[in-house]
């Protein structure tokens, strides 16, 4: 047998090979296979078998796994990637008490970035992302959505888009496009979120012609976006031919968990209020519970999403940084996955499936991405830990050792002495 890549003397292997999204107690069902190989040939898995077999492949490169773990590459289903400036002023006012509303008032907030993405050239927003997606990569994932939403104009929304789509050209990172042009209702139209709705839908045909965008996302919450306000953009959009993902249950139990489920959303994003009738209707439909602890974690906040209900009532679980500039400022998923086992109470083989298998499929990459399987893109990380138990015990750092994509090598950590 010749490969292009030979991985070796792994000590385990989680192939992650379920066909998803896995649901409910199958999350817990783990398959590890010790003492592994894995060949690679053209970019993709060739082989899986035991290091002894793997005695017969002549391979142009060989990688000495020295026992460690051996994972598909993460897969990053929720990420705001485009966007202007920074907000770390903020954090002080955040911990001194004073209020969201009163800092948008001080020209924060949401908006704060909002100015500055209009404000940001193209080129500027371009390089800003790729920064963020190499950071993405050094630490372990392979595939990631990014979204628009810090435009709410169409000039601005559509530049952003055009940023996401420069980018996967640029990056060998696989990137997935959402628009999320209804993230928010801009001053200029705070009193007729109607009509803002109405600008940003009016994008639908451009954005589809010019394949600037795969799904449609929006945020129904109190002070956004109603349930009936985003079943009318939704529905429109899948008109358009879209799938869409809604931003739901955040803050207040609006029915956005339900709605995703009625609407046939690939997944509901968030959903940290969600109520025991909308966690009944997302266990028995296909849309998968996109989890974003690292929000309640920055933000101070004692409320998580149910996710242990979720998962015990059948539901699918996938988990994400949710990387945005104001409540989510890490691209490191490797810290979700620790917030999730000590916030969520979540195993840590459920765990590993809300970041590979379940994260591929809600952001429509399940035949692609997040498994180790042979015939497909071979995305792979060495870990430096010896087991699959070490994530998320070992927190805040980053384990990843080898990144390879698409068969080849991207980063390796290297020794500082």
């Amino acid at each position: 047998m010749q490969a292009d890549l030979l991985i070796t003397n792994i000590g385990q292997l989680l192939p992650m090979n379920k066909q998803g999204p896995v649901k409910g107690k199958e999350m817990n069902e783990l398959e590890v296979i010790e003492g592994a190989a894995v060949s690679i040939k053209q970019g993709k898995i060739d082989w899986i078998g035991s290091v002894g077999e793997a005695s017969v492949i002549e391979a142009d490169q060989t990688i000495d796994a020295k026992g460690k773990l051996v994972t598909p590459g993460l897969v990053e289903a929720h990420t705001h990637l485009v966007f202007g400036g920074s907000r770390e002023k903020e954090m002080a006012l955040k911990q001194r008490g004073v209020p969201y509303l009163e800092i948008l008032k001080q020209g924060g907030g949401i908006l704060a970035t909002v100015h500055a993405t209009r404000e940001a050239s193209y080129e500027k927003l371009l390089q800003k992302a790729l920064f963020h997606l190499d950071r993405m990569a050094m630490h372990g994932i392979t595939t990631v959505e990014a979204k628009s939403g810090y435009g709410l104009d169409a000039e601005t929304e559509l530049k952003q888009l055009k940023v996401v789509k420069a980018a996967m050209e640029k990056h060998p990172l696989d990137i997935v496009s959402t628009f999320l042009g209804a993230h928010a209702i801009p001053p200029e139209y705070k009193d007729d979120p109607e009509s803002f709705l109405t600008v940003m839908s009016d994008l639908f045909p451009q954005i589809k012609a010019e394949n600037l965008a795969e799904f449609v996302d929006i945020f129904t919450e109190t002070g956004v976006f109603t349930v009936d306000q985003s079943r009318r953009y939704l529905l429109k959009a899948k008109e358009y031919g879209f799938d869409v993902k809604i931003h739901a249950d955040e803050i207040d139990p609006l029915g956005g968990t339900q709605l995703a489920a009625e609407v046939g959303a690939i997944s509901g994003d968030h959903l940290a209020v969600a109520t025991d009738e909308g966690i009944k209707q997302l266990a028995a439909s296909e849309t998968i519970g996109v989890i974003l602890p690292g929000t309640s974690f920055y933000l101070g906040k004692d409320t998580y999403a149910p996710a242990r209900k979720m998962i015990d009532q059948g539901a699918a679980v996938a988990l994400s940084t949710d990387f945005n500039p104001g409540s989510s400022v890490t691209e490191n998923l490797q810290l979700i996955m620790s917030i999730a086992a000590l916030k969520l109470k979540l195993s840590p083989e459920e765990i590993w499936h809300a970041v590979t298998v379940n994260a591929a499929s809600a952001i429509g990459r399940g035949e692609e991405a997040g498994s180790i399987v042979e015939g497909r893109k071979a995305d792979v990380v060495i870990w430096d830990a010896p087991n699959y138990l070490y994530f998320p015990y070992h927190y805040g750092v980053n384990h990843a050792k080898t990144v390879i994509k698409n068969g080849a090598v991207l980063y390796e950590r290297q020794a500082v002495r």
